[in-house]
């Protein structure tokens, strides 16, 4: 359904005058942001372990085609970088890009002022071992994989399309894939 509404285009990758018919797949149309901005559009949603666009979209408008939507929607253009890993996916990702998963990331302090809720990322820690700063006595230390899974959790948090709205939401798709003059 998605790449249906993709023009052909004539195309010579050789450049020896052999033209082929091809999708172009450097169209591209985005969610208005007055639309992004509607929250009556949207519900929240955490995606569960092993839940793939397909699935949600099938749960929810009964259609796994669909995904698009959900992908469309939360601006994710690279389903294996912006969507949350399943747990052994999640395990082999870290293995492989930190020497030590449970060395220290980075350290956070509470922020004094404002909203205290609010963290604060510390990378320079040399004033956390000299004993110079009492302002860095209070810090906390963030492992490589506290941080990653802190990172996967934001993943896990999307806004997906009110099923009322997805005809609409199709059309005008399918409408600005046309205009496009691209």
């Amino acid at each position: 359904m998605y790449f249906k509404n993709f023009p052909t285009i004539l195309y010579d990758s050789i450049g020896n005058g052999n033209f082929k018919d091809v999708k172009n797949l450097l169209r591209r149309v985005g969610v208005r942001a007055k639309v992004k901005a509607n929250t009556l559009f949207y519900d929240t949603y955490d995606v569960k372990e092993g839940e793939t666009p397909e699935s949600i979209a099938d749960k929810l408008y009964d259609d796994p085609e669909l995904h698009w939507i959900v992908l469309l929607v939360n601006d994710i253009t690279d389903r294996y970088h912006q969507w949350p890993m399943n747990y052994s996916q999640f395990n082999e990702f870290i293995a492989d890009k930190y020497d030590d998963v449970d060395g220290t990331h980075h350290y956070e302090l509470a922020q004094s002022s404002g909203n205290t809720d609010t963290k604060i990322e510390v990378y320079n820690n040399s004033a956390l071992y000299a004993g110079d700063d009492d302002s860095y006595s209070n810090a906390t230390v963030i492992t490589n994989r506290e941080y990653e899974e802190e990172q996967q959790e934001t993943k896990r948090q999307i806004r997906l399309l009110d099923p009322q709205y997805v005809e609409s939401f199709i059309q005008e798709y399918e409408t600005l894939m046309k205009e496009s003059i691209i």
